[in-house]
């Protein structure tokens, strides 16, 4: 049996539609879960939507409408977002599903037999916009002399009946975990961070409310509804079942986890959630990797500032899987990026078009005009054209080494690498003077050309699947499922390829 792996984005917050954050995640975790399918694993990637808590209430009371209706509207864009991205996700939860509701409940019924929760009562500062709660020390002054968060979210003082988690008692175990598992939380730069956080001392945490009712009951007591964060956290094992009264086949995957989380919303998965879990007596997920924040143009992306990114429409204009290179490339993942038009255009350009449109142009177009569109069979191989079939298979090793560790960019970098390497061996045989003098030699290196590229067109899926299937089929390979191990599997001796299509066309 293939081992498992399950791979998590967030759940999005449905008070507001898509942007280029939510972009990013999805389509990292979706790159990450294809390469790992193609590695052999049995996989199961999630994602989904947040429905509860007081900014829906508001969100959905300033429309004029049920919260539910809002849910059911914004969900759907976020749903249909996962299809635009070309997304390989087996799952799509939503928080108001019976599913997530029963799991959500059952993890409340745990903590409180493990006594765990209290009574009492809550005072303090609370983000709306965050639905976090935050210790006066954690925010700023701003401009006009309020508390705000670091994120700029406006924090109001509540007072109200609350339950409470044991939180404060979890700071030694949390510190152990993180000791013990040096990769449990990544990159390294947040997990010191959330090392710092810990060893600065924990505050029991409020984990229910009473003051609005668009929520999760909690099973004890119905004047009260769960916190926001312990409702969706549990999006995760609901997903597979792992919380569920009765186990189904997919629980196994719960003990190989891997979430994939913005910055912003580290604390929450990897101090209040590990420490949720060990308190319930649950296994834990393997790793909570953060990504970084994208700028634009340098700027603080913001709705004031009127210069929030749309994903939709940058696919619309220049095209998904040019969209999703260059999120994948531009930056190291787990970095701040900033996004530019003018760097989008020069990726398309130079990297795709340039170095990856145009080797298929070139060698291919040779193909069809010397050769009736077959594909030679090749004669006897130099030492160079054995060293780049055999670093393909070198590339896969050394890729799931840095996959493994989420270096998505690193990956990409390695794969370009190549890519260069074979323009290189092209252009040095000159096969435009090869056809005059030696057709012998000609054939060999439009067929290792061909063969190159069919390599290429496997290893480059899980960044851009559409080009991967758009090449393997110019150079008609028919595979019915991609795998690493198979690279070797196919010879190109003797294929009639099909008509040419312009992969990547330049941008002005």
């Amino acid at each position: 049996m293939p081992k498992k792996f399950y791979i998590t984005t967030p759940i999005y917050y449905v008070n507001d539609v898509p942007h280029i954050g939510h972009a990013y995640t999805s389509v990292a975790t979706d790159c990450l879960a294809r390469f790992k399918k193609m590695e052999g694993f049995d996989v199961r990637f999630q994602t989904g939507t947040d429905e509860h808590g007081l900014k829906i209430q508001k969100a959905a009371d300033k429309l004029g409408i049920k919260p539910m209706d809002l849910c059911d509207k914004n969900s759907k864009i976020f749903e249909d977002l996962t299809k635009m991205l070309n997304l390989s996700n087996n799952d799509f939860i939503r928080t108001t599903e019976s599913r997530h509701v029963e799991g959500a409940q059952n993890l409340w019924d745990k903590l409180q037999k493990n006594d765990q929760i209290y009574l009492d009562e809550y005072e303090g500062w609370y983000s709306i916009n965050d639905e976090t709660f935050y210790n006066e020390k954690d925010l700023i002054k701003g401009e006009d002399g309020n508390l705000k968060t670091l994120t700029g979210s406006p924090v109001d003082w509540i007072a109200e009946k609350s339950y409470f988690f044991k939180l404060s008692e979890w700071s030694e175990k949390l510190l152990e975990l993180y000791t013990k598992n040096p990769n449990f939380i990544k990159p390294e730069s947040k997990r010191n961070e959330v090392i710092s956080f810990v060893k600065g001392g924990l505050k029991d945490l409020s984990v229910s409310r009473t003051s609005f009712k668009w929520g999760i009951k909690t099973p004890n007591d119905s004047d009260h509804i769960m916190y926001v964060w312990l409702d969706a956290l549990t999006c995760y094992p609901n997903g597979v079942g792992y919380l569920s009264e009765s186990k189904n086949d997919l629980s196994d995957f719960w003990s190989e986890t891997t979430h994939i989380v913005g910055k912003d919303i580290l604390r929450h998965h990897a101090v209040y959630w590990p420490a949720f879990l060990m308190a319930a007596n649950l296994e834990l997920p393997k790793r909570i990797f953060a990504h970084g924040w994208w700028t634009n143009e340098g700027n603080k992306i913001s709705k004031s500032l009127g210069n929030v990114i749309d994903p939709i429409n940058i696919i619309s204009e220049y095209g998904l899987d040019q969209f999703r290179y260059f999120i994948l490339r531009e930056v190291p993942f787990g970095n701040d990026g900033d996004f530019s038009i003018k760097a989008l255009k020069n990726r398309i350009n130079s990297d795709l078009s340039n170095d990856l449109g145009n080797l298929c142009q070139r060698s291919l177009s040779m193909v069809h005009k010397h050769l009736n569109g077959n594909i030679p069979n090749k004669g006897t191989l130099n030492l160079s054209e054995e060293k780049l079939i055999k670093r393909s298979e070198k590339i896969i090793e050394e890729s799931i080494n840095l996959m493994n560790n989420q270096k998505i960019h690193e990956y990409i970098k390695l794969i370009w690498n190549y890519i260069n390497d074979v323009n290189k061996y092209f252009n040095d045989q000159k096969p435009w003077e090869l056809v005059k003098n030696d057709i012998d030699r000609f054939n060999t290196v439009l067929n290792i050309t061909c063969d190159l590229i069919r390599r290429i067109g496997i290893i480059i899926y899980p960044i851009m699947p559409d080009t991967s299937n758009k090449i393997l089929k110019m150079i008609n390979i028919d595979i019915k499922e991609l795998s690493f191990s198979s690279i070797n599997d196919y010879s190109v001796d003797g294929i009639k390829i099909n008509p040419l299509s312009q992969l990547f066309p330049r941008i002005d």
